[in-house]
């Protein structure tokens, strides 16, 4: 598979040479996610499970990763995916939407024996879901260092690592590759802790998710993930703790009060959150990271990303589909005029 053509012009970076950074900037190379690519199916009903037939839209391109990679491209930044679908619709509906996007594909390799991973979600009536996964059994985790994976490792200037992916060897085999290879020639390395059950209870998963933060420039949790990835309690000791690791930059999401970004300096920049009806939460950190990360690779002062990465996260839940309201940076400026903020 090609990399895409697109007739949208690349930002340029637009780094003030006069601030630090904590990521290597956009002109060293993409900034490239490795991981699950699947399709969403979503019940129009609610209830618990699918225990009984009822129906269902999508599919919808979805996959932590996928949906973090298309959010840094739809924003500007250069961004590649690695992965793996397979030779079916459901396939062609991820590709074709990354590659409309901006992404480079290039690594995405398509499985002739298996299908397209799949995501069946339902909402219960409290807003928590039911998923029906098949991850495991499909190409989403059949993929590893074939020579196009090789070619984007080789010119990309960031890694963004999420979670979730860590639970699959094929993913671990090419991360642990990239990390090394990208940091040695002067990028960066960003983790979304995005932490699954499994993160917790395998020991080798966890053990490798300590080292990944460890070597992270930045760290992307969400709420009570702050004090797992540090391994201690209280927001306060948790940054003090992944500081001394050498952490450089931490952006906190807070779902409905917004957003935190800490510097290893001591400075704090806060955001509060966007006042949206939401219909799909499915994919809001995802988009949100996909946004800081591009914006602060582009040279943009941490006040500046954060609202780009605020707006980006609360704009897709207003849309049904877990990728379906990534913005472009001219979307996010329209929504950032017409949306107010919630009072603290």
């Amino acid at each position: 598979m090609t990399a895409p053509k697109t007739s949208a012009k690349r930002l340029k970076s637009t780094k003030d040479t006069s601030m630090t950074f904590p990521l290597a900037p956009d002109d060293l190379g993409p900034t490239i996610c490795v991981g699950e690519i699947l399709v969403e199916i979503v019940a129009t009903t609610t209830g618990n499970g699918f225990a009984e037939a009822q129906p269902l839209i999508g599919p919808f391109p979805s996959g932590a990763p996928a949906i973090f990679i298309d959010q840094c491209g739809r924003i500007g930044g250069a961004a590649a995916m690695i992965g793996a679908v397979g030779d079916d619709d459901f396939g062609r509906v991820n590709t074709g939407r990354l590659a409309r996007d901006g992404v480079d594909v290039s690594a995405i390799s398509v499985d002739a024996e298996y299908p397209t991973g799949t995501a069946f979600v339902r909402y219960r009536a409290d807003g928590s879901r039911d998923f029906v996964f098949n991850i495991a059994k499909s190409a989403a985790a059949r993929f590893g260092l074939a020579a196009p994976v090789e070619a984007v490792i080789a010119r990309a200037g960031h890694i963004h690592v999420m979670g979730s992916a860590l639970t699959m060897p094929s993913a671990r085999e090419v991360i642990g590759c990239a990390v090394a290879r990208i940091k040695a020639r002067g990028g960066s390395l960003s983790v979304d802790p995005n932490l699954r059950k499994e993160l917790r209870a395998d020991a080798e998963t966890r053990a490798l998710f300590e080292r990944l933060v460890a070597q992270a420039d930045l760290l992307l949790p969400s709420g009570e993930e702050l004090e797992v990835a540090a391994g201690v309690t209280g927001e306060g000791a948790a940054l003090a703790r992944l500081f001394a690791l050498g952490v450089k930059e931490i952006a906190l999401k807070r779902g409905g009060a917004g957003a935190s970004v800490f510097a290893a300096d001591g400075s704090r920049t806060d955001c509060a959150a966007l006042s949206v009806q939401e219909r799909d939460p499915t994919g809001a950190g995802d988009c949100f990271g996909g946004a800081y990360v591009a914006c602060r690779r582009l040279g943009m002062p941490v006040a500046q990303a954060l609202a780009y990465a605020n707006a980006a996260g609360a704009r897709n839940v207003t849309f049904l589909g877990p990728m379906e309201g990534a913005g472009s940076r001219a979307e996010l400026d329209a929504f950032i005029a017409a949306t107010p903020r919630v009072a603290r």
